[in-house]
């Protein structure tokens, strides 16, 4: 055994399978950094269009080389290091933000004909089909909340080892903001997977085939709390208290400067693209999409799907970010907790019976109903614990 490996395994590998493997590899790599360079574009012209300004529109064409130049002047700045900091860990930090991002975007179908006949991309090496994927391993979605739970020794270490109370307070923001909302995401996922029966991204799009896709098959409440829970682990608007400006300076990364202080925003935006790519595998088919013409264009046409769902998504988190106030970090902490780990449980456990009843025939309208009040009520006596809590904390400011 080879790590773990089974000796045979390498004995069933070809050239072709390396080569291709390295292919995918570094073009996923490439895709994932010109990606995010053209998202901090789209977001600033984005929203100085809804702010009516012009944004970046300097260097090259509609300034979107200008996120290009501020890389390359970041690179020439001094890195600072501060006196008091764990000189170790300080380094350390932004790279365990930024290599989660690009784990899990490793496991995303990117493209192939995701059929009933498995129909790949032709591998010119091997003379076999591939898909657009850098690796499909049997417990992929596992993988993804494995790395979105790493991502956050990131921003936690790097405020830690600062040596400085502001960052050390976004640090501990950051840790319990992920905790919470790591629980609605979880949830939300196990429903996706009640539908999907595996864990593997590839059966995840290849049973939404045909515009059977997750997010109505699931009650699109799933998806809801998803998209809620992902842009609060990913620290966006109206949930980035982590880097609220008025209280804590900066947040995690005020003592960062030069190309370590752009690690982390370049990680930021890395997690911005993998979540939503995460989301379209998930909920909305992957790159499943209707197929036309010849032999070429049908080959390329679920990656030109794939990348116009990611899309609007970006969008959408940019309109978040014009759009939305921030949360109060108490505001936030009751969401997550009192609203929507509840709401995620209890829409799991609906569907977890709908699926046990349609294997022992039960009448689903039965379910439906008897689930539907059963919700109805645990969402009551849950608003009447925050109503009830919330009088007795403005009692008891009220009071001398």
């Amino acid at each position: 055994m080879i790590f773990g490996l089974d000796p045979l395994f390498f004995d069933d590998l070809t050239a072709g399978d390396v080569v291709v493997a390295l292919v995918k590899v570094v073009l996923i790599f490439a895709i994932l950094l010109v990606g995010v360079m053209l998202m901090i574009w789209f977001e600033r012209k984005v929203v100085a269009d809804m702010q009516n300004r012009i944004g970046p529109n300097v260097a090259g064409p509609w300034g979107v080389l200008q996120t290009l130049a501020d890389g390359i002047k970041l690179f020439f700045k001094e890195d600072l290091v501060p006196e008091q900091a764990d000189r170790k860990v300080f380094k350390l930090a932004p790279y365990l933000s930024l290599v989660p991002a690009f784990v899990t975007f490793a496991i995303i179908p990117l493209g192939g004909q995701f059929t009933d006949e498995k129909q790949g991309i032709i591998n010119p090496f091997g003379g076999h089909g591939t898909f657009f994927q850098v690796a499909d391993p049997p417990v992929g979605i596992l993988l993804f909340l494995a790395m979105s739970s790493l991502a956050v020794y990131g921003v936690m270490l790097a405020g830690w080892s600062s040596g400085s109370k502001y960052p050390l307070l976004g640090s501990v923001r950051a840790s319990a903001q992920m905790v919470s909302y790591e629980a609605a995401l979880g949830l939300s996922l196990a429903a996706v997977l009640i539908k999907s029966g595996s864990l593997s991204t590839h059966d995840i799009v290849m049973g939404q085939s045909g515009w059977n896709w997750n997010v109505w098959v699931t009650g699109f409440v799933p998806f809801i709390i998803f998209l809620i829970a992902g842009t609060a682990e990913l620290n966006r608007p109206p949930f980035d208290l982590v880097e609220a400006e008025q209280e804590l300076v900066g947040g995690f990364h005020t003592e960062y400067s030069s190309i370590r202080f752009a690690l982390f925003f370049l990680a930021e935006f890395m997690n911005v693209i993998t979540m939503s790519a995460i989301m379209v595998t998930l909920f909305f088919g992957g790159p499943s999409g209707p197929l036309f013409g010849p032999g070429i264009v049908r080959a390329i046409l679920p990656t030109v799907w794939f990348f116009l769902k990611l899309l609007v998504f970006l969008f959408s988190f940019v309109w978040f970010r014009g759009t939305l106030p921030r949360f109060r970090y108490d505001q936030l902490m009751d969401f997550g907790w009192k609203l929507l780990i509840p709401l995620a449980l209890g829409w799991f456990i609906l569907l977890g019976a709908l699926e046990v009843g349609r294997d022992n025939d039960w009448n689903p309208l039965v379910v439906v109903v008897v689930g539907f009040v059963v919700l109805s009520a645990g969402s009551a006596l849950l608003l009447g614990a925050i109503r009830s809590g919330r009088s007795n904390r403005v009692s008891e400011e009220v009071l001398p």
